[in-house]
């Protein structure tokens, strides 16, 4: 019987998951931004500035969501900020639309670009006190946990420009994904694509869901980080759900249009590729090539309960990538 990773069912959506506007340190204004997107084929813009929650629930109609969020961040011996010190970003992302109170708020710290020109815009709960925010594993997992509690989906962004280190990110628990990809960071000259960081939480137990994202601020050419988004329709609600439950993958490029199993076979059809790559949790990886001036589209691959783990990375012939979340074997294979 089929058991479909990406659903069968549904249309897939073009999607960025980081987006920076003039409300925080931006060059273009949310309705440009939305333009932008949709003039390049994207469907949905999660506007997550820089410490400003703000709603953007008005730039969405029916060929175009914007979801909702911000991202937080601390400075290794802030207010000090330069690339000596390290640092921590989070996305998050609101789970419904109605959402729009952020947490851990500081009315006057941490802002960043034009920022704090939005403070009394941000329904922040005026009866908690400032949060002190420092540089260490404990207040970013203090994040993620209050962040789930309130309600939003968590990415950890960016590792290599954050300066941070297997000895860092390994501390981190509670997020539901991190950044696989993030296009800004690497046009700026980071190698800012890690499936490294990601095998390594693997490894570590942590369920956790990978994304490509732009982390576009509109100052150079930062549109080329995506997921690819399964779901019934394009409304808040439901491209939530499918965000949550994982129906979907990332690229910089190479589409995926099928993944699913049958039995212990993994089946994947794709665009046009060179490489199509199964990894697990363990040494047994496997790869298929296309060869000498053809390209593939299909491959299957055997599955067990050993791989622990498995995910699919696929590659076109200019070395643009896509890959799947990872699947954990003993919930596949029950």
């Amino acid at each position: 019987m089929k058991k479909y990773l990406l659903p069968k069912s549904g249309n897939f959506y073009k999607a960025n998951l980081h987006c920076h506007t003039n409300i925080s340190d931006g060059m273009l204004s949310p309705e440009q931004v939305k333009k932008l997107y949709a003039d390049n084929g994207y469907s949905i813009v999660a506007f997550t500035d820089h410490d400003v929650f703000l709603t953007h629930n008005d730039l969405t109609d029916e060929n175009f969501l914007a979801l909702n969020g911000y991202e937080w961040e601390i400075y290794e011996n802030y207010p000090t900020k330069n690339y000596y010190n390290r640092t921590f970003h989070a996305c998050l992302i609101a789970k419904n639309d109605k959402l729009n109170t952020p947490v851990l708020f500081h009315r006057e710290k941490y802002f960043i670009g034009n920022g704090v020109k939005y403070v009394e815009q941000i329904n922040y709960d005026k009866t908690l006190p400032d949060y002190e925010r420092e540089y260490s594993a404990e207040c970013a997992n203090t994040l993620f946990k209050e962040a789930k509690k309130a309600g939003f989906f968590t990415t950890y962004n960016h590792p290599t420009w954050s300066g941070e280190t297997y000895r860092e990110y390994m501390n981190y628990i509670g997020m539901d994904a991190m950044e696989i990809y993030n296009c800004d960071c690497n046009m700026v000259g980071f190698d800012e694509y890690n499936p490294r960081v990601y095998e390594d939480m693997l490894r570590d137990g942590k369920r956790i869901f990978c994304i490509a994202a732009d982390d576009n601020h509109n100052k150079i050419n930062d549109m080329g980080g995506f997921i690819m988004l399964k779901s019934d329709k394009l409304d808040y609600q439901s491209v939530i759900n499918s965000l949550v439950n994982g129906y979907f993958y990332s690229s910089n490029g190479p589409l995926i249009k099928e993944l699913y199993l049958d039995g212990d076979t993994l089946h994947i059809t794709t665009a046009p590729v060179s490489t199509i790559t199964l990894t697990n949790a363990i040494r047994r990886g496997t790869i298929i090539r296309a060869k000498d001036g053809e390209q593939v589209t299909e491959a299957q691959f055997k599955v067990s309960k050993e791989d622990k783990f498995i995910r699919i990375t696929i590659k076109d012939k200019n070395g643009k990538f896509a890959c799947t979340n990872a699947y954990f074997m003993d919930e596949l294979l029950k």
